[in-house]
C-alpha cells in the first residue's frame, strides 16, 4: 500500500506583485503567489512557442489554428533584434517579420499572446539575436550601460509602436511581455528593461523573465518562468544519454533546472545565484519541451512519451502554466546578410543546421503533425476543463519517495487536492531506460480539510499493475455534475460536454489497467458495465472501454453520464464547437473549426471523422455514409490523393568527406562547411507539376545515407539536416513553383570516423553506414490534404 498524507491549502500571498490588469480592461487577469485569474477564475494556460518570423506569413493563419486544435489558448513567440534590424537604423516589421499583423491573427482566432521581446533572446539564433552591428559599438551589451540602453530604446520604442491597441487591457491579445532571457545575473538590468518598455507605452497584466539556472530575478518586478526538457542538444557528445533532465520524470517541488543554457553561462557566476523566492510566485513554466533541436555534434530523438510524461509530471509537481518550448516548429531564416542559426562561427558550443528548426515539435517545421500532438492535446482537454479546480491545489508527495535519480523502483506519483477533490498524478516513464512494471499497487490519500472532516481514500479497490511507461491522471471526489461525484476512478478525466442538460463525463483508461469509477452507494447504473454494490459504494468497470462505454448514473439529486474511452480513442479526442453547439468529435486527422466550416488536415492512410452529437448529415467532398462507432456517428473520408512519384537521378556518386573538425566554445564536432558540399555525393530528383496542383502541403519525404545533406531548388538553399535516424522531410509548397520547373537537388556528405556524434543507441549503426557512404536511398512526395467538409452557413441540425 502506498500511502501520502495531503497537505490543506495555504491561504495564497496578494498585493506584492506589481502584475494585472487594469480596472477598464475588458477581461481582468491578475495573479497571486499561487495562480493566474481570469475573469475572477483561476487559469492554467496552455501555452505554445511559435517563431512567426521563421514561418511564412501567408501560412500563418492556418498554422494558429492547427496549434487551436492542439490545445494551446496562450502562444508563445520571440523577436529576433537581428532580424528587425539587421542594418543598423533600418528596422523592418514587413512581410514575415509583421508583428502587428501576427497578433492581429492571434485576436482574431481568440489566443492570448505573449511576446518575448529580447533584446537578447537566443532561440538557437545567431548571436542570441543580437544584431552583428552591436559588436562595432562601445558599450556593454545586457547591462545598464547607458549607450547599449541607447541602441535598444529605438528598437522597444517600434514594437510598442506595431502592437499599438492590442495589449490586454485595450481588448487586444498581448497579456504577457518577457524581458531578455536566460540573464541571472543582472536583476537591475531586468527591471531598466521592463521600465523602459513600460515608458515606451507597453502594457501587460504579465511581465515575465526565464529564472532557470538559479537566475538572480528583481524581487516582485517579473514573474519568474521554468523549463525542463527530455534530451539536451548543448551536452557533450561523449556523455551519451543526457542524465541530468532525469529529474523531470520525479514528482519534485523543485522548480530550477541548472541543464538548461548551462553551456552558455559561467559555472563560477552561476554559483552565486540564488533564484527567486519561489514562495512568492506561481510555478509557471515556459519551456517544456515539446521536442528538441539537433545540434552537428549531438542529435538526440525524442519520442512522443518522453514529452507527455514530462508534461503531466510538471503539471502533477504542481505547475500552474504549461508552456512548451517548441510547439511548432520552423526555418532559420536565409534572407539576411549572415546565416542567422547558432554556430561555431559566432562563438557558441553548438553547431546548428542552417536552414531547419524543427526541433521534432508537435507540429513539425511544415506543419507535419506528429504523435506528440495528440498525446499533448489529451493532457490540455483536461486542463481546459478542470484547470480552474487545479489551479488551487497544492503538491502532496508520499511517505515513500524515490531516493536518486537512478531509484528504478519506488514508483513515482504525487496528489494535488484542496477539501474532498483531488487529482493522482503517476508516472512510470523515463527517456532512455525502460522502467519496470509495479505490481500490486494501491494507493492510499489521506485528505485533509473536507467540510465533512478528513478522510481517506484508498484506489483502486484491489491492486493493479502500473505497466512500464504508464503515465497518468486519476481523480478523487470529481463532480459529475446532477449532484453526483465520483469517490475515485482508474481512468484519466478528460473533457465534460452538456448534452441537453445532462453533464457528460469524458476519461480515458490507461492500457493495461482496469478503469473503475467508484460511486456511492445508492446510484442507479445503465449502460455495459460489471456493478458491484457494497454498503461502502458502487464499483463501476465498463465491459470495454470505447466509444460505446457510455453510462448513465441516477442518484437521489440527479442524473449524470460518464463514457470511458480506450487510451487509442481518447487520442483522437476533439472537443469543438461547430453547427451551433459544442461536440465531442473523433480523429486521427487534425480537426480545424474555422469559424462555421469544418476542416481536416489528412495524412492518415484510412481517414474518418465521429461527432457527439451528429448533425443531421456532414455533406462534403470524398464524405462516405453515416455509420455508428458506439454512441458516436462515424463518417468515412476519402484518403489524400496518391502523388505521382518524383523521378531520382544520382549525378554524382562518389563524395569526399571533410575532416574531422571541432570548433565554439566548447570543442565540438563542427558542422561542415558550404565549400565541403562542392565535394557531395549529388541527387537530383524530378518533381511532377500535378503533384503540386492541390492547396495543402506536399512533404518530399527522404530516405538517405549519410552524415549531412542539404536540399538547393534552383540554386537556392531550402532545407538542410543531419543525420539522426528518422526520415527528413521538406515542405514543398512554399517552393512549388521553382520545384517543379527545376526540380530539387539534393547533397550527402559522408562522416569521418574521427568526428564524435552523439545518436541514440537505436540509430547507431545507420550513422555508422555514413562513414563509407553518402546517398539518397529512396524519396517519396506525400500529400496533407486540406479538406473542407461542411460550412455552419450551409448546414445546421
Amino acid at each position: 500500500m502506498l500511502s501520502l498524507h495531503a497537505h490543506e491549502v495555504p491561504p495564497p500571498l496578494t498585493g506584492h506583485l506589481p502584475l494585472g490588469s487594469s480596472d477598464a480592461a475588458p477581461r481582468s487577469l491578475t495573479v497571486d503567489s499561487q495562480s493566474l485569474i481570469r475573469e475572477g477564475r483561476p487559469w492554467i494556460p496552455v501555452m505554445g512557442e511559435f517563431h512567426f518570423s521563421r514561418y511564412p506569413a501567408a501560412e500563418w493563419r492556418e498554422e494558429l489554428l492547427k496549434i487551436k486544435a492542439g490545445g494551446i489558448d496562450l502562444l508563445a513567440t520571440y523577436l529576433f533584434w537581428n532580424q528587425h534590424e539587421n542594418e543598423r537604423g533600418t528596422l523592418r516589421f514587413d512581410g514575415d517579420l509583421d508583428l502587428r499583423r501576427f497578433a492581429e491573427l492571434c485576436a482574431e482566432l481568440d489566443l492570448a499572446l505573449v511576446v518575448r521581446l529580447g533584446p537578447w533572446s537566443h532561440g538557437e539564433c545567431r548571436n542570441g539575436g543580437h544584431p552583428d552591428w552591436l559588436n562595432e559599438v562601445d558599450c556593454t551589451p545586457r547591462t545598464d550601460d547607458p549607450a547599449y540602453l541607447a541602441l535598444v530604446e529605438p528598437y522597444y520604442r517600434r514594437i510598442a509602436h506595431e502592437l499599438l491597441r492590442l495589449f490586454h487591457d485595450d481588448g487586444g491579445p498581448v497579456v504577457a511581455l518577457q524581458v531578455e532571457n536566460e540573464l541571472y545575473d543582472q536583476p537591475g538590468h531586468l527591471a531598466t528593461l521592463r521600465r523602459m518598455a513600460e515608458d515606451l507605452g507597453m502594457r501587460a497584466p504579465l511581465w515575465t523573465a526565464t529564472a532557470w539556472g538559479a537566475a538572480d530575478i528583481p524581487r516582485d518586478t517579473l514573474l519568474p518562468l521554468y523549463g525542463g526538457y527530455p534530451e539536451a542538444f548543448w551536452e557533450d557528445a561523449e556523455i551519451g544519454p543526457a542524465r541530468e533532465v532525469r529529474r523531470h520524470f520525479f514528482f519534485t517541488p523543485i522548480r530550477d533546472d541548472h541543464a538548461i543554457g548551462a553551456d552558455l553561462r559561467p559555472s563560477a557566476s552561476t554559483a552565486t545565484a540564488t533564484g527567486p523566492d519561489v514562495g512568492r510566485y506561481p510555478y509557471a513554466t515556459c519551456e517544456l519541451g515539446g521536442g528538441m533541436a539537433i545540434a552537428y555534434h549531438r542529435r538526440p530523438i525524442v519520442p512522443a512519451e518522453d514529452v507527455t510524461s514530462l508534461a503531466l509530471t510538471k503539471l502533477g509537481s504542481g505547475s500552474v502554466w504549461q508552456g512548451y518550448y517548441l510547439y511548432h516548429g520552423c526555418s532559420q531564416r536565409v534572407d539576411l546578410k549572415e546565416p542567422n542559426q547558432e554556430s561555431h562561427e559566432t562563438g557558441y558550443p553548438n553547431d546548428l543546421p542552417t536552414v531547419s528548426y524543427d526541433f521534432q515539435a508537435p507540429l513539425g517545421e511544415y506543419g507535419q503533425v506528429r504523435p506528440v500532438f495528440h498525446g499533448l492535446r489529451l493532457l490540455h482537454l483536461f486542463l481546459r476543463s478542470h484547470g480552474s479546480e487545479l489551479a488551487r491545489m497544492p503538491l502532496s508527495l508520499p511517505d515513500a519517495q524515490p531516493d536518486s535519480l537512478d531509484d528504478r523502483t519506488t514508483l513515482r506519483w504525487a496528489v494535488r487536492s484542496a477539501g474532498r477533490q483531488g487529482f493522482l498524478f503517476v508516472n512510470n516513464h523515463q527517456p532512455h531506460e525502460t522502467l519496470p512494471d509495479h505490481k500490486a499497487v494501491q494507493f492510499r490519500v489521506h485528505l485533509e480539510g473536507d467540510l465533512d472532516g478528513d478522510r481517506t481514500v484508498t484506489l483502486p479497490a484491489r491492486p493493479v499493475t502500473v505497466p512500464s511507461g504508464a503515465h497518468f491522471i486519476w481523480p478523487i471526489g470529481l463532480d459529475l455534475g446532477g449532484g453526483l461525484r465520483l469517490n475515485w476512478a482508474t481512468a484519466q478525466p478528460v473533457t465534460r460536454l452538456d448534452l441537453d442538460g445532462t453533464m457528460l463525463t469524458v476519461l480515458a483508461a490507461a492500457d493495461g489497467i482496469p478503469a473503475t469509477l467508484s460511486l456511492p452507494a445508492g446510484v442507479d447504473v445503465a449502460g455495459p458495465a460489471r456493478v458491484v454494490r457494497g454498503a461502502d459504494g458502487t464499483l463501476v468497470t465498463p465491459i470495454e472501454p470505447g466509444t460505446g462505454a457510455l453510462l448513465t448514473l441516477t442518484g437521489p439529486s440527479g442524473t449524470a453520464q460518464a463514457l470511458v474511452l480506450s487510451h487509442g480513442a481518447a487520442l483522437q479526442l476533439n472537443k469543438i464547437h461547430i453547427f451551433g453547439r459544442d461536440r465531442l468529435a473523433l480523429s486521427d486527422d487534425v480537426i480545424v473549426v474555422d469559424g462555421g466550416e469544418l476542416r481536416l488536415h489528412i495524412a492518415s492512410p484510412a481517414p474518418s471523422i465521429a461527432l457527439l452529437p451528429a448533425p443531421a448529415q456532414l455533406p462534403g467532398d470524398g464524405v462516405g455514409q453515416a455509420t455508428a462507432d458506439g454512441v458516436f456517428t462515424r463518417w468515412s473520408l476519402t484518403p489524400a490523393p496518391r502523388l505521382p512519384q518524383p523521378a531520382l537521378e544520382c549525378l554524382r556518386e562518389h563524395a569526399v568527406a571533410p575532416p574531422a573538425r571541432i570548433g565554439g566554445s566548447h570543442q565540438r564536432a563542427s558542422a561542415p562547411r558550404d565549400a565541403d558540399f562542392d565535394k557531395a555525393a549529388v541527387f537530383h530528383i524530378d518533381i511532377p507539376a500535378s503533384a503540386l496542383d492541390g492547396d495543402g502541403e506536399v512533404l518530399l519525404r527522404l530516405r538517405y545515407t549519410g552524415d549531412a545533406a542539404r536540399a538547393y531548388c534552383d540554386g537556392r538553399l531550402i532545407a538542410d539536416h543531419f543525420w539522426y535516424g528518422p526520415e527528413w522531410e521538406i515542405g514543398l509548397r512554399r517552393s512549388a513553383d521553382a520545384a517543379v520547373r527545376h526540380g530539387i537537388e539534393i547533397r550527402v556528405l559522408p562522416l569521418d570516423p574521427a568526428s564524435v556524434i552523439y545518436v541514440d543507441a537505436s540509430v547507431r549503426e545507420g550513422l555508422g553506414a555514413a562513414h563509407t557512404r553518402a546517398a539518397v536511398e529512396a524519396a517519396e512526395l506525400v500529400a496533407v490534404d486540406r479538406r473542407p467538409l461542411s460550412a455552419e452557413s450551409r448546414h445546421r441540425l
